[in-house]
């Protein structure tokens, strides 16, 4: 039942009321009366802080401890008890960082896209779509595995840039879809080499020039342009082709603020 404004102040003054003939008739211990008064938001009560506000504080100062476990049981309380409290939003974007911070991008992806539809106006939608982008980029694998994460990576970060062109996150994230399609590259040429390798000629030459006709500024490039060449002329490909193949993965995405954008790039910090 939802109570108005009026009928909460009208239940509370009750309340206090029948706490007050309580103590004064003796009928009561302090762990009743502490409990009744709990119900008011009032005294200390034994399951801890009763209010949003002292959750999300609680919260805040776990998190910003590194506590993330303990500051997401804080944030899900509030979502749960208070959801439509003044900080249920910042309890719902803190649980996201929260799994984000422990490496659960997958639950941490889902808590931000649930963010997103709850709050389309909210300020922070910038940063949540830069944090969905994350949530992919993180679990980058090496270029000879599946590369659906660099390719949902890519389209993330390029939602956020369409949509929020003149966010703090611009640089940032035209950077990381810089290294994606890098990486995105250096998967397309690892599959040319294989079909080398089988003698699948044809099947090597399709995806050498689709790599080049799609990352054109790829750092295989000229690997690539040279492979290509060599298959096209009908040149035997000797047992050297093994240095075609890239020695990298994921390339370090900081290396693109200087080449692409012309300034320096932010210090470098221990991806999380």
């Amino acid at each position: 039942m939802i109570f108005s404004k009026r009928n909460r102040r009208l239940f509370r003054a009750c309340v206090l009321a029948l706490v007050m003939m309580t103590a004064a008739t003796g009928l009561s211990g302090c762990a009743t009366l502490d409990t009744m008064l709990g119900w008011v938001g009032f005294g200390s009560g034994a399951g801890g802080p009763q209010t949003a506000d002292d959750l999300a504080t609680e919260g805040m100062t776990e998190f910003n401890n590194g506590n993330y476990s303990a500051a997401l049981k804080r944030f899900a309380e509030i979502k749960d008890r208070f959801p439509f409290s003044d900080v249920a939003p910042l309890a719902e974007l803190k649980a996201a960082d929260s799994n984000f911070y422990m490496d659960k991008f997958t639950e941490a992806k889902t808590m931000y896209e649930e963010f997103e539809s709850n709050h389309p106006t909210n300020e922070a939608v910038p940063y949540v779509l830069f944090q969905i982008g994350m949530c992919y980029y993180q679990q980058i694998g090496t270029y000879d595995r599946d590369p659906g994460n660099a390719d949902n990576a890519v389209q993330a970060f390029e939602r956020l840039n369409r949509s929020y062109p003149k966010s703090p996150y611009f640089v940032e994230a035209s950077a990381r879809i810089r290294a994606a399609r890098d990486f995105l590259a250096q998967h397309e040429f690892y599959v040319a080499t294989f079909y080398v390798r089988t003698e699948e000629d044809k099947q090597a030459e399709g995806r050498l020039e689709y790599l080049l006709a799609t990352y054109p500024e790829a750092s295989v490039r000229p690997q690539a342009t040279e492979l290509l060449a060599q298959l096209k002329a009908g040149k035997a490909i000797d047992k050297g082709w093994r240095r075609f193949v890239p020695t990298v993965s994921l390339p370090d995405w900081h290396s693109f603020f200087t080449s692409a954008f012309g300034i320096l790039p932010p210090s470098k910090a221990p991806e999380k």
